[in-house]
């Protein structure tokens, strides 16, 4: 099956990334998201980011303005559903992911294939919901989306042969790597990175480093381009916290137990960038640890 259109629900940190890379691969984008302020950032963040691939001549000016007049911008979910592909690219919350593949259903093809972005919740549970678990699979970008050059493709237990090989034909022409999956908690990059993360929560929750020593050594020691817990920021410390509830209810499985810390942080509302306050606070000229 050949896709042409492609229906993005989400315009936050994913969706407006995965808008920009299909855009520029010669797709025909709808990008969905409940508020009009939050499509307006997505399309602003883009037309930045584009500009920056222009000025390091990863694109041409004429590849940005092409790609741009194919990104069209809508609050309405029913316009997402006539599409070839559809990507939900929501917040990690599982209610709310079914909430919007029961709001696209009426307004789906016949041959649509539906996709998660999910970093973690169940392919065959999110599938089960829908009319199309055979035409269902999850297709998690990385973040930030233009420049990480993985996709995991999972597959839900009906997930069918045609529906994997179109996505991975999907990935290919984005210019990407496909890495398959099995459909377990957090799949395979979350199942090893968040847990590395909580442990450098912990690491600090018990007095072991400060946020700075912690960083710095996992960076100088390990070769890491970024320390865990600034990545954390980077991620969301909400992200992460519910990545980590998810591996602790699926796999039943005491490691995987979020650190008490973490989920203080995110009981403050302090969740990283996003909130200006985490680990490190970014309010002022540049970052200062919290702790």
């Amino acid at each position: 099956m050949e896709i042409n259109k492609v229906g993005i629900v989400g315009a936050g940190q994913m969706g407006n990334g995965i808008a920009h890379v299909f855009a520029l691969a010669g797709y025909d984008v709808v990008l969905n998201d409940i508020a009009q302020e939050s499509l307006e950032r997505a399309m602003a963040l883009i037309d930045r980011n584009m500009d920056r691939q222009v000025t390091r001549k990863k694109i041409t000016p004429e590849d940005k303005a092409k790609a741009l007049t194919r990104i069209r911008t809508t609050l309405e979910l029913a316009d997402v559903g006539p599409n070839d592909l559809v990507i939900e690219a929501a917040t990690e919350d599982e209610e709310v992911k079914n909430r919007i593949f029961a709001g696209l259903q009426p307004h789906l093809l016949e041959h649509t294939i539906l996709t998660s972005n999910t970093s973690s919740i169940s392919i065959t549970r999110l599938a089960s919901r829908t009319d199309r678990p055979e035409r269902f699979m999850g297709f998690h970008f990385m973040n930030p989306v233009p420049v990480m050059q993985l996709v995991e493709l999972i597959r839900g237990i009906a997930t069918d042969e045609e529906t994997y090989e179109t996505c991975k034909a999907v990935v290919l022409r984005l210019g990407k790597t496909p890495s398959t999956a099995e459909d377990f908690p957090a799949f395979i990059v979350n199942r090893i990175l968040m847990p590395m993360i909580n442990e450098a929560v912990y690491a600090l929750y018990e007095g072991v480093g400060s946020v700075e020593s912690i960083d710095t050594s996992m960076r100088l020691g390990a070769n890491h381009p970024m320390g865990p817990l600034e990545l954390a920021d980077f991620i969301g410390l909400d992200t992460c916290l519910a990545i980590m509830n998810v591996l602790h209810d699926g796999l039943a499985d005491t490691k995987y137990r979020p650190c008490p810390l973490l989920t203080k942080y995110v009981e403050a509302g302090w969740l990283g960038r996003k909130t200006k306050r985490g680990f490190y606070d970014y309010r002022g000229e540049r970052p200062v640890p919290t702790r």
